[in-house]
């Protein structure tokens, strides 16, 4: 099993994705956008599915990063040849904005975990097989994505409705983070501790750490349900 990952800066990488994956033996091929000399390939034909982690920039921003031209046409040849492919925050607007729908700045703010709960579509995807019909997700986004023509709604949230969707049934995108481990939220909070602030106040680093450390263990087993599940759909 091959999988394309395709992370826009080096400092969110694949996180659970990485660790789970690498486990069953797949190959991930690791496209690093912000490292000098970065490439993406002109097909994804040789690939069992696709991966698009998140980002800072916006999905709208493709003349600013030429490259956000090149993944959405790399999204469209994925759903063209029946490959599956999944969008993480960045990724998940990038793959609303390839089959012609709007990304925009969502009413406020998301950063720190909240809950989602399953629409009835959601319930009975696979994706969400056996998870909860409500559970916390790790959210850091200021966009969000409207629903392309034909997609299915499958999760909603209270602060920003569209948290996820799907495009016949080979390409979700998410408005929520699956891939965070704490050790990466610890670092997010660091690296964008000036946002942070802005968006709570001076005590919200650490009060993001400690709501991290009192749900992970019980968001890990959905986290890793959620990617088994996965595994699941591109075993079919």
């Amino acid at each position: 099993m091959q999988v394309l990952i395709i992370q826009h800066v080096s400092q969110e990488g694949p996180g659970l994705i990485a660790e789970i994956f690498s486990k069953k033996g797949w190959k991930l091929d690791i496209r690093v956008m912000n490292q000098p000399g970065a490439i993406l390939p002109k097909t994804v034909a040789d690939y069992n599915a696709v991966i698009i982690l998140g980002g800072p920039m916006g999905a709208y921003e493709e003349e600013k990063y030429p490259y956000l031209y090149q993944e959405q046409e790399l999204i469209r040849d994925a759903i063209a040849r029946r490959i599956p492919v999944l969008g993480i925050c960045l990724g998940g607007q990038l793959i609303a904005r390839a089959l012609g729908a709007t990304v925009k700045p969502n009413s406020i703010k998301e950063i720190g975990w909240y809950k989602i709960h399953l629409t009835e579509a959601g319930k009975r995807a696979l994706l969400f097989d056996d998870l909860p019909e409500e559970f916390w997700t790790f959210q850091w986004h200021g966009d969000t994505f409207e629903l392309p023509e034909g997609a299915v709604l499958l999760a909603e949230g209270e602060t920003c409705t569209n948290q996820a969707f799907a495009y016949k049934d080979c390409a979700w995108a998410l408005q929520f983070h699956p891939e965070v481990t704490p050790i990466i939220v610890g670092y997010w909070t660091e690296i964008y501790k000036e946002e942070l602030i802005d968006f709570a106040g001076p005590e919200a680093a650490d009060q993001l750490k400690e709501e991290t450390k009192r749900l992970w263990e019980k968001n890990r087993e959905v986290f890793s349900r959620f990617w088994a599940n996965f595994s699941r759909i591109l075993d079919v």
